[in-house]
């Protein structure tokens, strides 16, 4: 099974399905065309994976000295030096997570009401809008430059630099964007140490572990990448399940889902990192009766563990989903993630409450991705309304 392609983006949860008929909770896959790993599907063969670093750790480095610098997966799997060395253990967590405790929740909401009220107002007429390209996408970044200090003008080449990363078709063309998008936060380093400021950028300079330009570079590079991509998806994500399930819009606008449980149901059924927390076994092991290679990657499938028939049942007020990942790789953003991704749903639904898709959804695009579960676009229509702030 190859999961970066176009026939796997377009119905996964079949090819999910497949894959559990013919092999049971561990699946052969390919991450990219001849990179070989193994796909868990199981719940709680993936429970025993993540809460085990002893025996699979998340250190890439052993494996990725055997696949080519081109390979495609290697930008998101490569070891760096922000990343968790042998057992999990990684000097710069205390840094995330002191940065995220930092943040004021309170002006976060602020922050993502005050980015959402202009794309709202510049579709809000029209009738018809591309959520993710007019408001999930540019909301999600404004939100994250305020988080992390990036002024407009920085901002704004970030962004453009990442969604270059992000739309990459080959090496160079990645490394050029990679190479633009760590210049412009090294630059906002700079401007930092000379003039500190409430954000994310200056929290790690104080930091007491006194990390230098570089290695702050590459923890805000990992937090931006990171925090971008799967936000917006999961803001569209949400809108394309409320867009397809008509009890699930009608619940949600009346009241008696709330936006957190709605958020929940979208982290079981369609999250934005579908599959994720790759382990490299250092031994032979076994898992649902099947030898995991030494050094091989072990992907663990979010959604499939999220659905697997033998832990199934009502998900309501349920959070044992593994979207943010459990143990010591729990996601450190995740209350932050998951404010931006409530009130930008909040503030739209608001809005535009009347929503739809405007193609049939098994006409909508997915991008290809052994990782993401993203839409390529999320066109929809709704009656026209004047703009927020002139309306009686």
């Amino acid at each position: 099974m190859k999961l970066h392609s176009p026939e796997f983006a377009a119905d996964p949860h079949r090819a999910y399905d497949d894959l559990r008929r013919r092999y049971g909770p561990v699946a052969p896959i390919e991450l990219a065309d001849g990179i070989p790993a193994t796909l868990i599907l199981g719940y709680r063969e993936a429970l025993r994976i993540l809460a085990d670093p002893e025996h699979f750790p998340a250190d890439p480095r052993s494996w990725q000295h055997t696949i080519p610098e081109s390979c495609p997966v290697m930008p998101i799997m490569e070891w760096g030096p922000a990343e968790p060395g042998d057992r999990g253990r990684s000097p710069y967590r205390a840094a995330y997570l002191a940065a995220m405790a930092d943040i004021d929740q309170y002006r976060l909401r602020g922050t993502v009401e005050s980015a959402a009220m202009p794309l709202i107002n510049s579709f809000c007429g029209a009738g018809q809008a591309d959520l993710l390209a007019d408001y999930a996408r540019p909301l999600t970044l404004r939100v994250l430059d305020d988080l992390i200090g990036l002024p407009p003008q920085l901002g704004a080449e970030a962004g453009a630099a990442l969604l270059d990363l992000i739309e990459a078709t080959d090496t160079d063309a990645s490394s050029r964007a990679d190479h633009r998008f760590r210049a412009v936060l090294a630059e906002l380093v700079t401007a930092r140490r000379r003039c500190p400021a409430r954000d994310v950028t200056s929290t790690l300079i104080g930091h007491a572990a006194a990390f230098d330009d570089a290695e702050i570079v590459e923890q805000l590079a990992k937090l931006y990448v990171m925090g971008a991509e799967p936000t917006w998806n999961l803001i569209v994500n949400a809108l394309v399940l409320m867009a397809d399930d008509a009890g699930f819009h009608d619940d949600l606008l009346a009241g008696s889902l709330q936006l957190r449980d709605a958020i929940d149901k979208v982290l079981f059924a369609d999250p934005p990192l579908a599959n994720a927390c790759p382990r490299y076994p250092q031994q032979p092991q076994v898992i649902g009766n099947s030898w995991l290679p030494v050094n091989q990657p072990v992907l663990i499938s979010i959604t499939a563990c999220n659905n697997d028939p033998a832990v199934s049942g009502d998900h309501t007020g349920n959070r044992s989903h593994l979207a943010w990942g459990i143990g010591a790789h729990t996601c450190p953003a995740q209350p932050i993630a998951s404010i931006i991704a409530r009130e930008a749903l909040d503030q739209l639904l608001d809005a535009l409450p009347d929503i739809k898709l405007a193609i049939p959804l098994p006409e909508l695009p997915w991008r290809p991705s052994t990782f993401h579960r993203a839409p390529l676009t999320v066109p929809v229509t709704f009656p026209p309304s004047p703009p927020l702030g002139l309306r009686s």
